[in-house]
């Protein structure tokens, strides 16, 4: 049960995060424009490279390293104090680094200062000792105090286009906000700090090996935005923002397992319970398939008439991107559980790391012609195909220590009632005129025939329900 209950609180904590900017979409997007939109994706992406680079993999490598030793009171407070000094020190690094960065740049300038309270909020995250510990609720309790606050002042302060400066600095303000508010758990947890006893520096090279594939990962979005911004547009940076927004939105349901569950294997990998380890991840990959199948097949259902409505008739060309990036919920799916749940926890790190490079070389390769033939489409193209990449190879690579069939037993059945439930959410979108009644109806419509059609053929998760209660 506590599994699941983490799976919830984290689930929560994940949407929180999306949830206050897609909020605010409906009336942000009217009140700032394609340009405005654009102008915040654009100087985010470009952010987020700093942020990366002073994480460096500390946020997987700090979750892991706690799962391992929590037991032990002593060695957990020192492991902490090591592992969060050190990300005070590459984040300054990093810093620094953008502050010369921001004295080259010419362009939106203001708004890459407003941004970078970002890189600062980085080093006071410590969400990733709470999440080794397998406690989420911490998290999302305080947080959500916080991005409710972030989203009145979004309603508040913002009213008109010249007012991104505000809508930017109001999310990087809540942020830090956000990551500071859980420090004051802390003294019940890690005894004070002895610095002579602290050796940091021992954690770098081994977090430095989760930054590889986590700058890889970061490629599909960040580059897209910022390739869109230079080959395109920032309107087109907007379109694509807002498209992945809604799907990040739901892909945070789904890889929510992962999260949840890479403390709780690594645990049992220490103490050497392999068999488990096994169990847990057929039983998680067969879950994650069970709802990332219908979540794409019902975005795709709803995206005509769903992205002109909630985003505005400025951002119409969303819609086509929803339908697009769509299947990238299962493929991530299936990565996330692969990634976070096997290869990470287990330390197959090589596995891992070209998995995620060949999807970040596939992306470079192929973003910028088809952004040139296509634009915005195009970029979306690349991040489909790229997660495809990711996937295939990681389900080559483990098909000798895992049994392949086992995790895809019930696909089909998920694909059929998938499709069966497309169908008649897509005719009631098209038709119907859009509101939020009818939305909810076409949801629950999906839902029921999904269900229905489950309940029919029978896959082995409906059987597995009660020993997840119990996990």
């Amino acid at each position: 049960m506590k599994i699941v209950k983490n799976y919830l609180y984290n689930v929560g904590y994940n949407i929180l995060i999306l949830l206050t900017p897609l909020l605010t979409v409906p009336y942000i997007s009217r009140v700032l424009g394609p340009s405005g939109v654009g102008i915040n994706a654009t100087t985010n992406s470009v952010i987020t490279y700093f942020l990366l680079a002073g994480t460096v993999g500390i946020t997987i490598y700090g979750n892991r390293e706690i799962a391992f030793i929590r037991e032990d009171d002593r060695k957990r407070s020192q492991t902490f104090w090591e592992i969060e000094f050190l990300q005070i020190t590459t984040i300054s690094i990093a810093y620094l680094a953008f502050c010369v960065f921001l004295y080259l740049q010419n362009q939106l300038k203001i708004y890459f200062f407003y941004q970078s309270f970002l890189i600062i909020a980085g080093a006071f995250d410590i969400s990733w000792f709470f999440m080794g510990l397998e406690d989420f609720k911490k998290t999302v309790i305080r947080n959500m105090i916080v991005k409710l606050l972030s989203l009145a002042s979004i309603f508040v302060f913002v009213k008109n286009s010249h007012d991104v400066g505000i809508y930017i600095l109001i999310l990087s303000l809540s942020q830090l906000l956000g990551n500071i508010t859980l420090w004051p758990y802390l003294p019940k947890l890690v005894y004070p700090p002895k610095i002579s006893e602290l050796r940091m520096f021992r954690h770098l090279k081994p977090s430095l090996t989760l930054f590889v594939p986590q700058v890889a990962t970061t490629i599909y979005l960040a580059v897209n935005k910022t390739m869109l911004w230079k080959l395109d547009s920032v309107t087109a940076s907007g379109y694509y923002d807002y498209s992945d927004k809604l799907v990040k939105l739901v892909l945070a349901i789904v890889t929510s397992t992962g999260t949840v569950m890479l403390p709780h294997v690594a645990n049992l990998y220490a103490k050497k319970q392999i068999n488990k380890v096994k169990q847990y991840l057929y039983t998680s990959f067969d879950f994650v398939l069970s709802i990332s199948i219908p979540m794409s097949f019902g975005i795709a259902s709803i995206a005509t008439a769903l992205a002109p409505w909630f985003f505005g008739k400025a951002f119409t060309s969303v819609n086509i991107l929803l339908i697009i990036e769509a299947p990238v919920i299962v493929l991530i799916g299936q990565s996330n559980v692969i990634g976070q749940q096997y290869l990470l926890p287990t330390k197959q790190m090589r596995t891992y790391t070209t998995s995620v490079v060949l999807g970040a070389i596939t992306n470079i390769i192929i973003d910028i012609p088809l952004i040139l033939h296509w634009g915005v489409y195009g970029a979306m193209l690349a991040t489909l195909l790229s997660e495809l990449v990711v996937t295939l190879y990681q389900l080559i690579m483990v098909r000798k220590s895992l049994r392949i069939s086992l995790l895809f037993t019930n696909s089909l059945k998920y694909i059929f009632a998938g499709i069966m439930m497309f169908i008649p959410v897509y005719i009631l979108n098209v038709t119907m005129n859009i509101s939020t009644v009818n939305l909810v109806l076409q949801i629950l419509t999906g839902l029921l025939v999904y269900v229905g059609f489950l309940l029919i053929l029978q896959p082995s998760i409906i059987f597995k329900l009660k020993s997840l209660r119990e996990m």
